[in-house]
């Protein structure tokens, strides 16, 4: 079996060098691991990752991104932001953000969004890696307030893939615009912990 790896488009927020991306390549794909889709060429965009019901999730996709060179940014409490930790979050990509702001987290990270060239927000939309009773709705207020497209990864941890499933550009109308996403989830995925999946995703879980 071919051990696919993309290259980024041209427009999409990059990060590493050539022999950065080698070695984390060859980490990500010396776990058994591969990739399958393409990148669309988006200089902003939400990714969003699912299913999310382990550490190793964050490990396994933090590889795949510096084995492909991309560099997403995550949004943290400020209050992390302290010696030393505070250079790694940075070096990671990870921004500070007041989360009893009285503007609001949305607004703020779509000012960021607004005011950056390049820039490819990651979240989990589960919000949690126990069973969450529903999807968070975070991720997509931030896509339309930034009127910027969702891009969707899938987990599958039965076949040791990483799936980019497609793009979504939003609505407004939440509801519909979520059973869009949820149809390109069914199939597509397998969590590390079935037990720990979200209860919007359990009836999309099917084995390939």
């Amino acid at each position: 079996m071919t051990l696919h790896f993309p290259e980024l488009p041209d427009q999409v927020p990059q990060r590493g060098t050539k022999k950065s991306r080698a070695l984390f390549r060859k980490l990500y794909l010396a776990q058994g691991w591969r990739f399958e889709g393409e990148f669309p060429n988006l200089p902003k965009a939400v990714a969003i990752v699912s299913p999310h019901t382990s550490n190793f999730d964050g490990l396994y996709a933090f590889l795949a991104m510096l084995g492909i060179g991309l560099r997403v940014t995550i949004f943290g409490k400020d209050s992390l932001f302290k010696p030393p930790f505070d250079r790694i979050f940075k070096w990671i990509g990870v921004i500070p953000v007041q989360r009893d702001s009285p503007h609001g987290l949305t607004e703020q990270i779509v000012k960021v969004i607004q005011h950056t060239e390049k820039i490819w927000i990651a979240i989990a939309p589960e919000g949690t890696r126990n069973k969450a009773e529903k999807i968070k709705s975070g991720f997509y207020h931030i896509a339309v307030g930034a009127h910027i497209p969702i891009v969707m990864f899938a987990l599958d941890y039965d076949h040791k893939v990483i799936r980019c499933l497609g793009v979504l550009h939003p609505s407004g109308d939440y509801e519909a615009d979520l059973a869009c996403i949820f149809q390109y989830y069914e199939g597509n995925f397998s969590p590390k912990n079935p037990e720990r999946l979200a209860k919007p995703l359990q009836k999309l879980f099917k084995k390939r």
